[in-house]
């Protein structure tokens, strides 16, 4: 029984995918006991247990003034991605047209070009427009980034969905968007959920778009802790990053209760 144990193939697998998984766990599992740290300074393990740290971040004005820029950014980014997403990728799945391919390459082409490519390009064009250093240039920003992988997500899902079901709608008296609306949203909502949250998600932790496109009044978390790298290395960068770990976490949990919500409905 156990040669045969030692002779599956699977077994290599699973002990390279926990060594991975471990290497993968390391920092997440080394930085939270940081951030309760007694000491002054950042130390593995830590001397002693302490919120002291938790108390700086969250009493800091300048940090929860970031908090909440990125929040604004993140969420007027999830959104645009999700409409100008689904919106093209309901032409690209459904139409058959000439130069999809084009359209297609174009949408995805920010995924290619590197992204200080792109921040430097936003750079100069907001500042000509009057518009650097506010939330909204950030979140178009982070936009451009994370379309290529929305529309990927979303295409794929409307590839999943019958296009009959639409046709029988509309043959039933239904217009093309109430069958849209009844019948092809609440399948894709899935995909739509997902890529608006890996929007959010990618937004909230994107430093060098903001680091390009905001300025004294719209500085997000990301280019707060990189700011606060540079000058000072305390545990507090910890803190931050605990708080950033569970709020993926909440999110990814929320995201799954919501989809399990929907297939029990």
């Amino acid at each position: 029984m156990g040669s045969d144990a030692l002779l599956n193939p699977g077994l290599p697998v699973r002990v390279f995918a926990w060594i991975m998984l471990a290497f993968l766990m390391a920092p997440v599992l080394i930085i939270i006991p940081v951030s309760f740290s007694s000491a002054q300074y950042l130390s593995f393990p830590p001397p002693g247990f302490s919120l002291q740290w938790y108390e700086r971040f969250l009493g800091n004005k300048d940090w929860l003034a970031a908090i909440w820029v990125s929040i604004q950014v993140a969420t007027l980014s999830a959104v645009l991605t999700v409409i100008i997403a689904t919106l093209a990728a309901i032409p690209l799945v459904r139409s058959d047209f000439s130069r999809k391919t084009l359209i297609y390459g174009l949408l995805l082409a920010p995924m290619i070009v590197p992204v200080i490519i792109t921040a430097i390009a936003l750079y100069f064009i907001f500042a000509r427009i009057g518009m650097g250093g506010t939330v909204i240039a950030i979140a178009i920003g982070h936009t451009i980034v994370v379309m290529p992988i929305a529309v990927v997500v979303l295409s794929a899902t409307l590839q999943g969905v019958d296009s009959r079901l639409e046709n029988a709608a509309m043959s039933l008296g239904a217009s093309r968007f109430q069958a849209f609306r009844r019948v092809t949203l609440p399948l894709i909502a899935p995909g739509i959920i997902s890529a608006g949250l890996f929007a959010f998600l990618t937004s909230f932790d994107e430093l060098v778009i903001p680091l390009f496109l905001g300025g004294p009044n719209a500085q997000t978390l990301a280019v707060r802790i990189w700011n606060s790298v540079m000058l000072e290395i305390e545990p507090t960068i910890a803190a931050v990053s605990t708080f950033l770990i569970a709020l993926t976490v909440l999110i990814m949990v929320a995201a799954n209760l919501l989809k399990k919500a929907r297939r029990w409905a």
